[in-house]
């Protein structure tokens, strides 16, 4: 990926190691691009029909939902490098925390002995600087692999930080209309309500700094597996090596490994499981007198989310994050049963605090949630026959 040649390892070394930040973003960039792929310019009749759709799927969704219409502009249909070249940076409250956890272990005795590195100097002295390029890997690899399987914004299992602009990625639901033998025009409506509805999701005045705040807890309790990376270090005097650690191929990109707490992994997965689920039910009122193959495409997408992507899979394995996006088929059933219980009004009262939310265990007990939330309100306390 970058040329490296045997006699220049140390001065490509070198220059991936400048970085000013706690993440070497422009490694970060150079691992995306590589991975993404080359642009592929959108047909313009086909983005103008995606834009289109989404006017279509902003008034649908009114008429089902109270929640807030965000001013995000039109929906933006693009290609995986583009997509990915735009959301860089957007998923860096997944990565930018584990370089305090680099640095504790660095200025710590936590590091194993490990060989002298020579010119290059002793490990420990190597793994300050070399933190930022590390993470830059990790996050140029995230996204890239993200560019090749998300739909939009919806359908990366993360909410992206850095800014609102709706996306549709064009030729990923393309694929996805041609590997479950769909309607092309249908999934792109499909496609453009998903946004919609995630958009407004959103745009609930604390959705994002309840998002932040599970986050910065669950990696309060991540802890760094080093064993595998002072291994590969160990062996930087080989330049196969060193193309594997920083060429972001599959095989060599998983240079650091983590575990977590169960229980603050727990509450991001509800998190990220219900803002799923919600929009799914959004979805199918807003849009079944529309897709007549709805059923055909909800079944699709729920089965593609029982499979963990690669992006999901290298998420887990560096930073201890496992998603389990399959959850959102509870997250959907939970707002129908609220819904037939307790009404529309009961289901809304999620979106009125976060304390509202319900739990991994509340998502297959809609009882077990009206007891914690709605039993002291007597206008929901009484459950229906």
């Amino acid at each position: 990926m970058y040329g490296m040649e045997d006699e220049g390892i140390f001065e490509q070394l070198f220059k991936l190691l400048q970085s000013s930040g706690p993440v070497n973003w422009n490694l970060a960039r150079e691992v995306t691009k590589s991975l993404a792929g080359p642009a592929q310019p959108i047909d313009p009749a086909v983005a103008e029909e995606y834009r289109e759709l989404a006017h279509v799927a902003e008034v649908r969704i009114s008429a089902v939902t109270a929640l807030p219409s965000p001013a995000t502009g039109e929906l933006n249909p693009t290609d995986r490098a583009t997509w990915a070249a735009e959301n860089q940076q957007s998923f860096r409250i997944l990565v930018e925390p584990l370089s305090e956890k680099l640095s504790a272990l660095t200025d710590s005795d936590q590091l194993p002995d490990m060989p002298d590195l020579g010119a290059m100097g002793s490990m420990s002295s190597m793994l300050a600087p070399l933190g930022p390029a590390l993470l830059g890997v990790q996050a140029g690899t995230m996204v890239g692999f993200m560019a090749h399987r998300a739909l939009g914004q919806f359908d990366t299992g993360i909410p992206a930080m850095d800014h609102d602009r709706p996306y549709v990625i064009v030729p990923n639901l393309d694929d996805f209309a041609i590997d479950h033998g769909v309607d092309h025009r249908q999934v792109r409506l499909w496609g453009a309500l998903h946004e919609v509805a995630f958009h407004r999701i959103m745009a609930v005045e604390w959705i994002r700094g309840r998002f932040v705040t599970l986050v910065q807890a669950f990696y309060d309790t991540v802890e760094l597996d080093m064993s595998d990376l002072m291994g590969k270090l160990s062996a930087m005097n080989d330049p196969a090596e060193m193309q594997r650690m920083f060429g972001a191929d599959e095989e060599g990109s998983g240079l650091l490994k983590a575990s977590s707490d169960p229980g603050r992994l727990a509450d991001i997965q509800a998190f990220t499981a219900f803002v799923e689920g919600y929009a799914d039910r959004v979805v199918r009122l807003a849009g079944a007198e529309l897709l007549p193959g709805i059923d055909r495409i909800e079944e699709a997408f729920n089965r593609r989310r029982t499979e963990p992507s690669k992006a999901e899979q290298f998420l887990q394995e560096f930073a201890g994050l496992k998603l389990e996006r399959w959850r959102a088929r509870d997250a959907t059933q939970f707002c129908d049963d609220v819904v037939d219980r307790w009404g529309e009004d009961a289901l809304a009262r999620v979106w009125e605090d976060p304390i509202n939310m319900p739990s991994v265990e509340e998502l297959s007990d809609a009882i077990g949630w009206n007891a914690r939330v709605l039993l002291d309100d007597s206008a929901f306390g009484d459950e229906s026959p």
